[in-house]
Order: structure tokens, then C-alpha cells, then sequence
């Protein structure tokens, strides 16, 4: 069967193209590496005394799972929705980097990620325009704002409005509530130095959404959802797909090329090899959409090299794996606010979300913060926790515990900079147990990112402190975010981009690279609500080139 579309992936990007081309009447084909989720995968409501190591350890995850098991959001209630790294190895260059969440079930990373969604400005887009590093989007704020509208209004975003320009509004589900310490916590900073912290706008719903629940707190949001509060494509995007009957999912199934007509420079479909057979299988396609993760698609890219493009596809500017980019984090501050008495409980309510703070540093209008180009927001929460460093025994002891103490802490998530010696490539030595050469990553920090990370832990100090907090403590702890993008670089010029402004190939017309690959910057915000605005964006495009038979 020649398919309309051929979609590789089904996750952020490859849920809405799904979604957006079949309900505009195409047929379509998911190739998805992981299997089908069932019911069963929803256990976040699962005790953990009903589990073989209570939850406490994740040393035997390990022994299959080196790298996955890193991972926050990979414990022992879902470690078999990953990947297995002694299977699907990946190396490195000279510097250590976690490639985690490479999920190996339907609905990719959304099923884990951290659901925080953030429109970006014409500050991230033309940000190389202020600083000359780097270079600006080929599109505007403008250009993709009806898209914005589009998937927050389908995935439902809960926030609250700002009117920041460093953070548009948007369609907004009501906000989750602050506590009483982050509420004061933010007046305080904003009246002290005019900084804005607000609850973090996150894909879980405080309203009823097409039959999705508001959620209910129950908190580990990484191991499923019962009442689908949260956004994951393989509760809605994918299954109103598959409910055209014009959209085939393709599970277990490892991409790792595109099929090339050598005569008329077109893709033909994909190959694929069988997880459980370990057959090669085809799927053709008039136009082939890769969504399968950066670093997953790159690979893809590199492997279907051919005589006429020995580099890989796409590869004609050389610019192919290059330009990697990834946020950086753990660098912040902790205080107590023990003027916010709180009882801990390990009842809940358990709020899925916490504060945000908008960048302040490199802005218009404020001062240059001198050491560092671009900037960065923060993450974070306050809550009581048991102080199970209390001294003495028997009922003082229990006493003490149970007292707790009220803390926030801050936690900054910073802007990566485009650099020559941080990319991707092909490790020509290894290939994973399906026999496909697996991706060697090449990543390390700069200057810029180790002056940020100490800003980052300076001003939330300050910023502790200056609110009222106590026994502030500072902390950096460099280590990089799963929000890899920018490896396959958009741009109107082919001979400096990879991409064109909708994210196709410029030397291969009728294929698409929908997940974060084109960001020609990595902004100081979570980039997942950006991808799939330009996946709706992007396929709007291909429904227009296919009404005109360009396609």
C-alpha cells in the first residue's frame, strides 16, 4: 500500500501530525520502535510495597538500563517502557552525556515528560539579532501564535496569565494554586526586584477537556494516568487519529532508513526492522515524516546515506548533527520559611506542577549580566518535608520527625549556545542488537554555561534571602536536561541550514523533520509546546503542497 504520509514516531510531534493529516482526509502510517499501551501501564495509583524492591532502589533497573535508570522519571513502576541501553547502545565523545528517556512505547516521552509548556517570544526567536550569537529563526512570534492557540487549546494548559513579554499568554486552563510560601515568596521578590514567579503552566487540566478528567493530585504523573489529566499522545492525539480509519499504527517497529529514488531525488517510504522477528519490513509513502526524537532522527538520517548522499541525508550543507543544544540544570538555592507552618504528609495532595520564574538576566532594559550571554529560568516548589535527620529517640524523636520543616527551593534551566564541537555522528565500531550503527554524541560544557549555572545559584540565593528565608543554601551540580534540539537546523538558505522554515528537507522535498532537530536556538524555556506548534504548523504546510501537487 502507498500511504499518503509515512509518520516515524509517535510522540509529541508524531501524535499531532497523525492527527492533522488524518482528519484532513489522508491516509496515514505510525511507525512507532515501542509496543501499544494498554490500561495496564497505568500505575501511578500502584503502592510501592506491592513492588519486588518497594520502590527503594534502582540498582537492579541498572543492569539493563545504565543510562535510562539516571533518569527521574525511570523507577521500578515503569522501567520496561524503556529502552534497553545494552541493547541500543549509544557512545560518546570525550565527555559524559545521559541520552535518557528513549521510551520504547507508544506515545514516546510524553508518556514521562515533565508537562511543562511555555510559548516562546521573539526574544528566543531573534535572540542572535541582541547577542550575535549564534542565528535568529527564520520565523516571528507572529508566525506561529495561531499554532500556539491551536495545541494549547486541545492539550490543555493550566497557568496563569502574566502579560510578560518574555512569556505570552495563551489559552490557559485556571492555574493550580500556590502555596502560602510561594505566594509570599513570589510578592516579595517582585516588589524587591521586580521579578516575576508564577505557577508553572503545565499539561495537566484543571478543567474537564474532551473527556479527560481535571487531575487529582495524585502526583506521579511519570507512571500513567488513569483519568488521562495529563497530555500524552497516546490518549488523544494518536487515538483520534486512529479513529478516522485512515491512520495505521505500526508498533515495535525500529526505523532506520529512508528509502531514496535515486532518479527523481524523492523519498519512497521507510525500512524498518521487526522487534520481535527481527524482519526488514517497508512501508512506502508519497511523503515521509520523521518525529522520532533529535537524536533518534538523526540517526536515521546519517544511516541512509547513499551514493548520492554520502553523508547522510539532508547532509548537502554539512550541517547535519551539528549545532547540538541542550538546557543545563541543577544549579539554584534551598531555604527554610518556617514563619509557613506546614504538617508533612505522605497523603497528598500532590501537586503536579510548581512555581516558574521568567528569565530576567540579558533582557531589554536591564542591565548586561557581563558574563554570560542569554539566560534562564527557574523551576520550583516549597513543601514540608519530615526531618528525618532529627536527633534523640521514642516519642521526642517521633515528635521531631513529624515537626518538619517549610522549604522552597529553586532550581535554574538554562540557555545552550550553538557550538562546532558539541554534535552528533555515527559511531562506525558499534550497532545495536537489530544491527543498525548506533549514535555517538559528542557534548560538553562551556564558559557561558558554567558563568549561567553560577548565576543561576547566586541570585536564587539572593533571592531566598531577600524574601525571608533561612539557612539558604547554594548549589551547582552541572548536569544536562532531557530538551535535546537543534542538531538539523532550520533556516531559507541550504548551504547554512539543514531545514527550510517548515521544517522540510531542503534537499529532499517531500521529506519532514517534525521534532526539535530545525531549533536554530535552544531558548531558556521548555521547548516541547514549541514543537508541536510547528508540527501543526509544519503540516499544514504539507496539506497545502499536496492540494497544489507539489507533493
Amino acid at each position: 500500500m502507498l500511504y499518503d504520509a509515512v509518520i516515524v514516531g509517535s510522540g509529541a510531534s508524531g501524535g499531532w501530525a497523525a492527527k492533522r493529516l488524518a482528519e484532513a482526509g489522508l491516509n496515514v502510517a505510525v511507525i512507532e520502535a515501542g509496543r501499544a499501551r494498554t490500561g495496564d501501564d497505568n500505575r501511578e495509583h500502584i503502592p510501592s510495597h506491592e513492588l519486588t524492591w518497594r520502590g527503594r532502589t534502582k540498582a537492579p533497573l541498572a543492569a539493563a538500563r545504565p543510562q535510562q535508570s539516571r533518569s527521574y522519571a525511570c523507577d521500578e513502576w515503569n522501567a520496561d517502557w524503556y529502552a534497553k541501553d545494552i541493547e541500543e547502545p549509544y557512545t560518546l565523545g570525550a565527555e559524559p552525556f545521559p541520552w535518557v528517556g528513549r521510551l520504547r512505547l507508544v506515545g514516546g516521552r510524553t508518556n514521562v515528560w515533565g508537562r511543562q509548556s511555555y510559548r516562546w517570544s521573539d526574544a528566543d526567536f531573534k535572540a542572535a539579532s541582541h547577542d550575535g550569537a549564534g542565528v535568529d529563526w527564520p520565523l516571528a512570534y507572529r508566525d506561529l501564535a495561531p499554532y500556539y492557540d491551536i495545541v494549547e487549546g486541545y492539550v490543555g494548559i493550566s497557568g496563569r496569565p502574566e502579560a510578560h513579554p518574555l512569556l505570552p499568554d495563551g489559552v490557559l486552563q485556571p492555574p493550580m494554586p500556590m502555596t502560602c510560601a510561594e505566594t509570599a515568596f513570589a510578592t516579595r521578590v517582585k516588589q524587591r526586584f521586580g521579578r516575576t514567579f508564577t505557577i508553572g503552566r503545565a499539561a495537566n487540566l484543571t478543567q474537564a477537556l474532551n473527556g479527560r478528567a481535571p487531575c487529582h493530585y495524585c502526583g506521579p504523573c511519570e507512571r500513567g494516568c488513569v483519568t488521562q489529566s495529563y497530555f500524552n499522545s497516546a490518549f488523544t492525539t494518536v487515538p483520534d487519529a486512529v479513529k478516522t480509519g485512515r491512520c495505521t499504527l505500526v508498533t515495535d517497529a525500529m526505523v532506520h532508513t529512508v528509502l531514496m529514488d535515486p532518479v527523481s531525488r524523492r523519498a519512497r517510504g521507510v525500512q524498518y526492522i521487526d522487534r520481535a522477528s527481527r524482519q526488514v519490513r517497508e512501508v512506502h509513502g508519497r511523503v515521509v515524516l520523521l518525529c522520532a526524537q533529535m537524536f533518534e532522527t538523526m540517526r536515521i538520517l546519517f544511516n541512509s546515506r547513499t551514493t548520492q548522499d554520502p553523508a547522510g541525508l539532508g547532509n548537502s550543507s554539512g550541517l547535519l548533527g551539528r549545532n547540538l543544544m541542550v538546557h543545563f540544570t541543577d544549579a539554584g538555592a534551598s531555604a527554610e520559611f518556617p514563619e509557613f507552618e506546614e504538617t508533612p504528609s505522605l497523603n497528598g495532595p500532590n501537586r503536579p506542577n510548581g512555581i516558574f520564574g521568567v528569565r530576567f538576566r540579558n533582557v531589554a532594559g536591564e542591565k548586561p549580566a557581563g558574563t554570560f550571554l542569554r539566560g534562564y529560568g527557574y523551576q520550583g516548589r516549597s513543601g514540608a518535608s519530615f526531618d528525618m535527620r532529627a536527633p534523640g529517640f521514642g516519642d521526642a524523636y517521633k515528635k521531631a520527625i513529624a515537626a518538619g520543616v517549610t522549604r522552597i527551593r529553586l532550581q535554574g534551566f538554562g540557555e545552550c549556545l550553538p557550538h562546532d564541537d558539541n554534535y552528533c555522528d555515527i559511531d562506525p565500531a558499534i550497532v545495536d542488537a537489530f544491527g543498525i550503527p548506533a549514535l555517538r554524541i559528542h557534548m560538553s560544557f562551556h564558559d557561558n554555561d558554567r558563568a549561567m549555572l553560577q548565576d543561576m545559584a547566586d541570585s536564587a540565593a539572593e533571592m531566598l534571602e531577600a524574601a525571608g528565608g533561612t539557612n539558604v543554601r547554594p548549589y551547582v551540580d552541572p548536569r544536562w536536561a532531557a530538551h535535546e534540539v537543534g542538531c538539523a537546523r532550520m533556516g531559507a538558505d541550504p548551504k547554512t541550514s539543514v531545514l527550510t522554515p517548515f521544517q522540510q528537507l531542503h534537499d529532499v522535498a517531500n521529506v519532514f523533520v517534525l521534532d526539535a532537530s530545525g531549533f536554530p536556538s535552544s531558548g531558556w524555556s521548555n521547548p516541547t509546546l514549541t514543537i508541536m506548534a510547528l508540527a501543526v504548523r509544519s503540516c499544514d504546510r504539507v496539506l497545502e503542497r499536496m492540494r497544489s501537487g507539489d507533493l
